[in-house]
């Protein structure tokens, strides 16, 4: 199929007019966005003016794009306060889910309320600041006993020597386990790196997906083609295709505003995956309606 035609207006926080390359396949799912809306202030820990992206504005991107499901992930920004994910979802309907971020002591009643609500696990950050301060492997663990009898996921976002070290405890880990990122392993250093080997021993444990997101963090080329991350890509598209999401990390709060093309991003998969539209159905389809409990797309969709 040809792409759809270019935009007139530009999405905000998102560079260029252009489409994907490649059309993409009915019930797409972005697995990895933040909504900010200035309804809900920021928690006091943080320290960074946070952007305005409303849902409203990703609904553009969506239409941009070409994706219809998504995955709202509470940023660090609000702490454990979950109220502005929580309306986004309630905004976007059945084909959106939530990952929320709490602390150590949430009780299974207020679990239980973020279930009812589109949230299906927790993320656990040890990269940024946290309102709680320090996170450690104890809280990890906790957590996953906690979320375990909800049949929820972890995702944690990491730098690899990180995953090196914890590896033992990602492995025993009692629910999925998600990575963020690419695991933010240094694409100069690519399939040869530690931290890959340690995410691919995860991978092949069965239990661990890995987001294909956030190409921009560690790549020296840069936009449009994040050409250094393709061998890390392509590495990571062979060792489990069917334990793979993508996310577009929209509205790419770790980068100068006006540098990231969401479109490229999706080209960068198509790079990834050499092409093949059966594997980029999978990442983009099949493996976000299996790990974030969306209903199969109907026959022939």
């Amino acid at each position: 199929m040809q792409p759809l035609p270019p935009l007139s207006q530009p999405v905000p926080h998102s560079v260029g007019l252009g489409r994907p390359s490649h059309r993409l396949p009915a019930w797409a799912c972005d697995s990895h966005m933040h909504i900010f809306d200035t309804r809900f202030p920021p928690s006091p820990h943080w320290r960074r003016q946070p952007p305005d992206a409303p849902v409203v504005a990703y609904r553009q991107l969506q239409q941009r794009l070409g994706t219809s499901r998504t995955v709202v992930v509470t940023p660090s920004t609000y702490g454990t306060d979950n109220a502005c994910t929580l309306d986004a979802l309630a905004q976007l309907g059945d084909d959106a889910r939530g990952v929320a971020v709490v602390d150590s002591q949430v009780g299974a009643s207020a679990l239980d309320r973020l279930a009812a609500q589109g949230i299906c696990g927790l993320r656990v950050n040890f990269v940024t600041p946290q309102s709680w301060g320090t996170t450690t492997p104890e809280m990890l663990a906790t957590l996953a006993r906690k979320v375990a009898p909800l049949g929820w996921h972890v995702q944690v976002f990491m730098h690899p020597e990180q995953v090196v070290a914890l590896a033992p405890d990602l492995a025993a880990l009692p629910v999925p386990l998600v990575i963020d990122h690419l695991a933010s392993i240094d694409p100069a250093q690519g399939p040869s790196a530690n931290g890959f080997d340690a995410v691919r021993r995860l991978l092949d444990g069965g239990n661990t997906w890995v987001k294909l997101s956030g190409a921009y963090m560690r790549s020296a080329i840069g936009g449009p083609t994040y050409a250094d991350t393709w061998p890390l890509g392509r590495a990571l598209v062979r060792s489990a295709p069917e334990r793979l999401v993508w996310g577009s990390d929209w509205p790419h709060t770790t980068e100068a505003p006006g540098t990231v093309d969401d479109a490229a991003l999706l080209d960068t998969l198509q790079a990834w995956c050499d092409g093949d539209a059966g594997t980029i159905g999978r990442i983009l389809v099949d493996n976000p309606a299996r790990l974030y409990g969306f209903a199969s797309p109907p026959s022939g969709g």
